[in-house]
């Protein structure tokens, strides 16, 4: 069976909501603790869940960018491992220099708990290639408008490393981007909750193809 690496932080809170959809999907999940270091070449993917590592101190995974895990993931990264940074985790993975740019305070300075409208902006053939079109998932942040300097922006936007944009913009993002791609497209981020959206029950489905 094949087995997902998920990253543990202190203040991490979405980590048993992902490690259920893993097991849902039929891999085996394993979690994975911020002071450890190690080999992660046999698993399939590694995520860093949503929550507020250290408690957002400094800024949104400023602190947990330099936990020892880090660089097991960084390796795991340059090697090819696919790995995903939901929400906190996305921010986790723009401030460890993993994604380009960084989340800062959503216009407005208020928390945003609510459902979004989104769109695939570009393919990753590692996540979701199936998965194009529109799509809707929730969101809960108070530091997620995503923030780039211009050259840095035309950069992401040359080079197609946009994965989702948002519909309607919910927190002042440049250019409404929601998740992006690194270069290789293995590594990927985003800031709504796909694993908030993979049953009826909870609203939506959409989150469903995401692993």
């Amino acid at each position: 069976m094949k087995s997902i690496g998920i990253v543990q932080f202190p203040g991490t809170n979405c980590d048993r909501d992902v490690f259920q959809f893993a097991m849902q999907k039929g891999f085996q999940a394993e979690y994975l603790w911020h002071q450890d270091q190690r080999d992660l070449r046999k698993f399939e993917a590694v995520i860093l869940p949503g929550g507020f590592s250290y408690g957002d101190y400094l800024r949104s995974g400023a602190l947990a960018a330099r936990a020892p895990v880090m660089n097991s993931v960084r390796d795991y990264s340059q090697a090819g491992g696919r790995v995903l940074g939901i929400c906190n985790g996305f921010q986790i993975l723009t401030e460890s220099g993993l994604l380009p740019g960084a989340l800062v305070k959503n216009e407005g300075l208020r928390f945003i708990d609510d459902w979004v409208s989104l769109r695939f902006e570009n393919s990753s053939p590692l996540w979701c290639s199936s998965a194009m079109g529109q799509l809707r998932l929730p969101i809960a942040h108070g530091d997620g408008r995503f923030y780039a300097p211009t050259d840095e922006l035309k950069a992401i936007e040359d080079e197609g490393l946009v994965w989702l944009r948002y519909l309607e913009n919910p927190n002042g993002s440049l250019h409404d981007i929601a998740g992006l791609m690194n270069k290789n497209r293995n590594v990927v981020g985003l800031m709504p909750h796909p694993e908030r959206a993979i049953a009826l029950w909870m609203g939506s489905l959409d989150g469903w193809d995401f692993l």
